[in-house]
């Protein structure tokens, strides 16, 4: 897996086959098109009049293989459209999203507001040719949007209890706890079905039968309290992946389609480069939720397994770590997948704050599994903490951590189609014979990496030199010598024979990732990483510890004194 990390744009080459690679991430980093925030004013009756504007944000995405940029929607041209639909005097638009196709074709996303509420189901697209004659609407509803009053019988503490009453009856949520109320409710104009009518919108947290969050919007009547409608935010679309197999997946109604996007885990999305070196690429689309096949023969498998990959590992940072998303800020990266052809790599970029993959050999074995996901999201937490440096005994402690953090997110998920493990990289197999890419418990078994540091380890590749950690890594979770987990067979050595007795998984993760987070900096070598996590198992667990003395005999086990 490959990394561009902004304290080094010096990208390394590297590739799960260790043969050249034509394009580096540098490079696609240079050539990305950048998604920007479109900005616009909105205001306008029908009669044409109108003052000054509601400011409104949306993102101008790629259409087809069109480029993306930024565009303003200037407060004439939304009251043009207001007027060419006949809006009436208490309405206003609210530019969302602006695609702009190649041809110069123009499609601008509304939101619509009735006296300064917002209309649910009155959302439009603007379609424009090039010269900015509109070509046609695209409508949520034909009802015209009006209602006697803006003043609801109901108050709002009623409306909310009305929604947690409705959410009892809900299937699918999480049995034997009250809805929480996520948000106070607000008065609407529901115009979603029928005729539009003043309501109230209640938004409720808590689970979904299968731990996904839920943010369940119920819609009820302002006047009567009835329950209007319903609909679930964290939309948990099923797919199956080529690793993964049947999983749910994040996704949102789009129209009449599903977007394959996380709103619970900060925004994730997974789009489709279609074999292009450069872009955004398109997000995913699907008529049902249903995604993927488990097949390469269809482009969702390998999104399926991107986007789960995505979820599993903030889910992980959070839940394990209390890290909420890469730069622990709630934000969240993007994937993209079906990489330039034949792309036997993935790759972390800091320029873009996306991962990338590629379709493996054939393009039959994308490198999506869940141990690369969770390995290349730990190059950006790695680059917004320690920012170790992607060269010399610095970079294999980078790529080290990327393994570790990776294998911790694998055992995490607890997924029977991908088992944790040991071995990076053994479902995508890039040796084509089944091998994993890399052994933690015994990392010379690939011929490549040393089992031990010696004076010469930061002359090797980051991926070789990488090996010595991720074997302390090892031997202080699950100890030396032979034993199986997970089905799968180890016998860790030890570079003086001794017997060295883990601490366990969990801890061990803990003491990596503090000692990442708070002991480590750019330049820290093998030394400085004993030091780092020998500071961070006293912290965590005190300097007469068990845990202290295990960071210690584990560092002297593969020669780190």
């Amino acid at each position: 897996m490959r990394t561009s990390s902004r304290n080094s744009r010096t990208t390394e080459r590297h590739r799960y086959r260790r043969t050249a690679v034509a394009t580096g991430a540098a490079a696609v980093a240079a050539a990305l098109l950048t998604t920007a925030l479109t900005t616009g004013s909105a205001e306008a009756a029908g009669s044409g009049a109108g003052s000054a504007g509601s400011a409104g944000a949306g993102s101008a995405e790629a259409a087809g293989a069109g480029t993306a940029g930024a565009r303003t929607v200037s407060a004439a041209a939304v009251r043009a459209a207001a007027s060419h639909l006949g809006l009436g005097g208490q309405e206003k638009l609210i530019v969302r999203d602006v695609i702009k196709d190649p041809d110069g074709t123009v499609h601008t996303r509304y939101e619509r507001t009735y006296a300064g509420l917002p209309v649910l189901g009155g959302d439009l697209v603007v379609h424009q040719a090039k010269d900015g004659k509109v070509t046609d609407v695209t409508k949520a509803t034909e009802a015209a949007i009006k209602v006697p009053s803006t003043t609801p019988k109901q108050s709002a503490s009623a409306a909310r209890e009305s929604a947690r009453a409705a959410a009892r009856t809900v299937k699918g949520l999480k049995a034997g706890a009250a809805p929480t109320v996520d948000k106070a409710p607000r008065k609407v104009v529901w115009a979603a079905k029928g005729t539009p009518v003043l309501a109230y919108e209640t938004v409720l947290g808590g689970f979904q039968d299968d731990g996904t969050p839920s943010k369940l919007h119920v819609i009820t009547d302002a006047a009567t309290g009835k329950k209007l409608y319903e609909y679930q935010a964290v939309a948990t679309g099923t797919g199956t992946g080529q690793y993964s197999g049947k999983v749910p997946v994040g996704s949102v109604k789009s129209g009449t389609s599903y977007l394959m996007k996380d709103t619970a885990r900060g925004g994730h999305q997974t789009y489709n480069l279609q074999g292009a070196f450069d872009g955004k690429g398109k997000p995913f689309l699907d008529a049902d939720d249903v995604w993927g096949n488990g097949q390469p023969t269809i482009q969702q498998t390998a999104a399926v397994d991107a986007q789960y990959g995505a979820a599993v590992t903030w889910d992980f940072y959070k839940n394990v770590l209390g890290r909420n998303g890469i730069k622990n800020d709630g934000k969240a990266a993007y994937s993209r997948v079906h990489f330039a052809t034949d792309y036997v790599n993935a790759f972390w970029d800091d320029d873009c704050f996306c991962m990338t993959y590629g379709d493996g050999e054939g393009n039959k074995k994308p490198l999506t599994s869940l141990d690369v996901a969770g390995h290349e999201m730990s190059h950006g937490v790695t680059s917004a903490t320690a920012g170790l440096e992607y060269s010399g005994e610095s970079g294999g402690l980078n790529e080290a951590t990327s393994d570790i953090l990776g294998t911790a997110v694998e055992f995490y998920a607890q997924n029977p189609q991908e088992p944790g493990d040991y071995l990076i990289g053994k479902q995508v197999d890039i040796n084509g014979d089944g091998t994993p890419l890399r052994y933690m418990d015994n990392p010379s078994k690939d011929h490549l990496s040393p089992d031990y540091w010696g004076a010469d380890l930061g002359d090797l590749d980051v991926h070789y030199s990488s090996g010595v950690a991720n074997h302390f890594f090892f031997l202080l979770a699950e100890g030396s010598g032979p034993k199986t987990i997970n089905g799968v067979a180890y016998d860790s050595p030890t570079v003086d024979g001794q017997k060295i007795t883990g601490i366990g998984r969990d801890k061990a993760v803990k003491i990596w990732y503090k000692a990442l987070t708070t002991y480590m900096t750019s330049t820290t070598d093998y030394k400085g990483a004993r030091t780092a996590t020998l500071k961070a198992a006293w912290a965590l667990y005190g300097h007469k510890s068990a845990e202290f003395k295990a960071v210690a005999e584990a560092w002297a086990a593969v020669n780190v004194k």
